[in-house]
């Protein structure tokens, strides 16, 4: 009696989610409506009524979950690590041009290092990312 109860219980769910699953494949544009047949949705409900296709979403969910906030702690660490870089070079330049500022000759040469060591930590960290993302690719 338990096995009969229980498999009208999985026959009341698989016509609910295939009544579900043809309400939706109605709102489909009819060039994909033909290729959704009946036995197509019959076959689909019947794979959702195995709880096994919402666990494996369930554990991606927590997967993804993880790996996003990973990856937000990691760009918070670069952007906290760029803010001080630029405020030690910044304090280095400002330095550089204070001993140099009886030397004009100097100051174009000086000027153009200052840029190459301003850009320098931005694209060694682009490459460092660019490296990451090939090697989890």
């Amino acid at each position: 009696m338990y096995d009969d109860e229980g498999s009208k219980e999985l026959q009341h769910r698989h016509y609910y989610l295939l009544s579900e699953l043809q309400n939706m494949a109605r709102e489909l544009p009819g060039k994909f409506q033909q290729r959704l047949p009946y036995d197509l949705l019959s076959a689909l409900a019947n794979a959702l009524l195995d709880d096994t296709a919402f666990e494996i979403v369930k554990g991606l969910e927590e997967v993804q979950h993880l790996e996003e906030k990973s990856l937000w702690a990691q760009r918070m660490k670069l952007v906290n690590d760029h803010k001080s870089q630029r405020h030690e070079l910044s304090k280095k330049h400002k330095a550089l041009l204070m001993e140099n500022q009886n030397k004009p000759h100097n100051l174009p040469l000086i000027e153009a290092q200052v840029e190459r060591e301003r850009e320098l930590p931005v694209c060694i960290t682009v490459d460092e990312l660019k490296c990451t993302v090939i090697i989890k690719a």
